[in-house]
């Protein structure tokens, strides 16, 4: 977090997190058919950059549970967005790495924040672009509301209503040093 933000509230502690990413995890693995070979028929999807550190942890979390090998991907969305051509500058693009082929998979797309729908619609557009899967669902850990599109999330950590002036920030003790959720006002 930038030290110009103010923080409003903690949302959620690393213990919190942790069992939230736990529940996701029975819910990802609830429909999954023991008699299928998960591995070619289900997917994690991380979108750049915490949702990929997202599914990492949920993907060992389902290995360890459930004794289920279930492959990740991640995918950068960047040039999929609608406002990619409306920034000053050349945005910054991130890696996407798919070492699977998504036709017929179920996929689940994981990233820390649903807020107005575009950047879940953007991913969706990248993954059609690789293939055909057999579904897509959304989780996050955060849903914010406020719609700009249909998009909404199937699993959801925690639903917190927002000022659309608020951030809400997911910190990962890969990225940021810490693990917990806070709710960041606009600096005033």
């Amino acid at each position: 977090m930038e030290s110009d933000e103010r923080v409003k509230a903690q949302l959620m502690n690393a213990l919190d997190l942790g069992r939230t990413l736990d529940r996701m995890a029975r819910q990802i693995a609830e429909p999954i058919d023991s008699d299928v070979d998960a591995s070619r028929s289900f997917a994690l999807i991380g979108m750049q950059t915490r949702g990929v550190y997202l599914a990492r942890r949920l993907q060992r979390r389902i290995q360890e549970v459930e004794q289920i090998d279930i492959p990740v991907g991640t995918l950068d969305v960047t040039m999929y967005r609608d406002d990619v051509r409306l920034r000053a500058s050349p945005p910054a693009v991130q890696e996407t790495n798919i070492p699977f082929d998504v036709t017929g998979r179920r996929l689940v797309l994981i990233d820390d924040v649903l807020f107005t729908g575009r950047t879940g619609r953007a991913a969706l557009d990248a993954l059609m672009d690789r293939g055909r899967p057999d579904s897509i669902r959304f989780l996050v850990i955060v849903d914010r509301r406020h719609r700009e599109l249909p998009i909404a999330a199937d699993i959801v950590g925690r639903t917190v209503p927002t000022l659309p002036d608020e951030r809400v920030h997911v910190s990962l003790e890969e990225v940021d040093d810490r693990d917990g959720v806070w709710l960041i006002g606009n600096g005033e």
